[in-house]
């Protein structure tokens, strides 16, 4: 079987590509310029930055018969893109603007192989409840929004916030698994094949 690398440095993409049975891959973290025109669509702009990631990461590479995966992961409210926060009030201006309403979290994916790249795109629409400020202070307090594309993860803590989720939950982890299980099989790998475990 071809080597597996993903280009990726996020802990939670090592975690969810092992959960899908993929143990053994490298991992690589490609430098890429990952500007975007702001009037594009958010598909257009999560494809755009993982096809540059996978593009950086090949030659990083160095090994064309590898299977590389990249990603990008943007959380979108009202078309416009919440990134990380930059610190505690940063965190709490994002939280408190996501605080009873709905938001779009959108992942570009990038399998590619040689010559051959295959990009796609999954969105989830994520409802957070109403927050009081304590709440936010207190989720902020805990360290977990300082990292995360809109200043939290469902993963965590921020699972208390979020009562409804319409589309692939994993997306919102930053890695849509059904997408990326489809996309790794029209390369040629058989996810329930027993040497991938």
């Amino acid at each position: 079987m071809s080597r597996i690398i993903l280009a990726s440095q996020s802990p939670r993409r090592k975690q969810l590509l092992a959960q899908i049975g993929v143990k053994d891959f490298d991992l690589l973290v490609p430098e890429a310029d990952e500007s975007f025109d702001p009037n594009l669509p958010p598909e257009e702009i999560v494809s755009s930055i993982c096809k540059k990631k996978a593009e950086a990461a090949r030659a990083l590479a160095g090994d064309p018969d590898a299977i590389i995966i990249t990603a990008d992961t943007m959380v979108f409210l009202d078309g416009l893109r919440l990134g990380k926060p930059r610190d505690q009030v940063d965190a709490f201006t994002m939280l408190s603007a996501l605080s009873g309403r709905k938001h779009q979290v959108c992942t570009g994916v990038t399998v590619s192989r040689g010559e051959r790249m295959e990009t796609k795109t999954e969105t989830t629409a994520v409802t957070f409840r109403s927050l009081t400020q304590d709440e936010i202070w207190g989720y902020i307090r805990s360290g977990e929004p300082f990292d995360k594309a809109g200043g939290y993860g469902v993963q965590g803590k921020a699972a208390l916030f979020v009562p409804k989720i319409e589309g692939d939950y994993f997306n919102v982890m930053g890695l849509p698994l059904f997408l990326l299980g489809g996309m790794l099989a029209d390369f040629g790998v058989k996810l329930f094949e027993e040497e991938l475990y």
